[in-house]
């Protein structure tokens, strides 16, 4: 979870807000489903550089380390708090795959 103070949230998701809807119309119109993930990959990927051009100027090691370690992180808790429920939901719904089972049990009397 990103911890920001409240008054910055409510600044910054008005802009976000806008920008969100932008991107919603623009996918519409290429005319299918897929096409708002290059679009929003685009929007996240040229913010994070204007961010940094216009924060620190060059592109440093370090720079690189954080917004990589910030984009995981970004990953891991969108795949932890929204995929994994949608998995486990699809699993009840459809079956496990059979081998899951045999390895979680030998993992289980380790």
């Amino acid at each position: 979870m990103p911890y920001i103070a409240p008054t910055s949230r409510k600044e910054l998701d008005f802009l976000i807000d806008q920008l969100a809807e932008r991107l919603v119309n623009e996918a519409k119109g290429c005319g299918y489903d897929g096409a708002f993930a290059g679009l929003l990959n685009y929007a996240c990927t040229r913010l994070t550089l204007k961010v940094v051009r216009q924060q620190f100027g060059q592109m440093r090691y370090w720079l690189i380390a954080i917004i990589s370690g910030t984009f995981k992180n970004l990953a891991d808790e969108f795949y932890r708090r929204l995929g994994v429920p949608y998995e486990n939901k699809q699993i009840a719904r459809s079956g496990d795959v059979d081998l899951y089972k045999e390895y979680l049990e030998e993992i289980e009397k380790m």
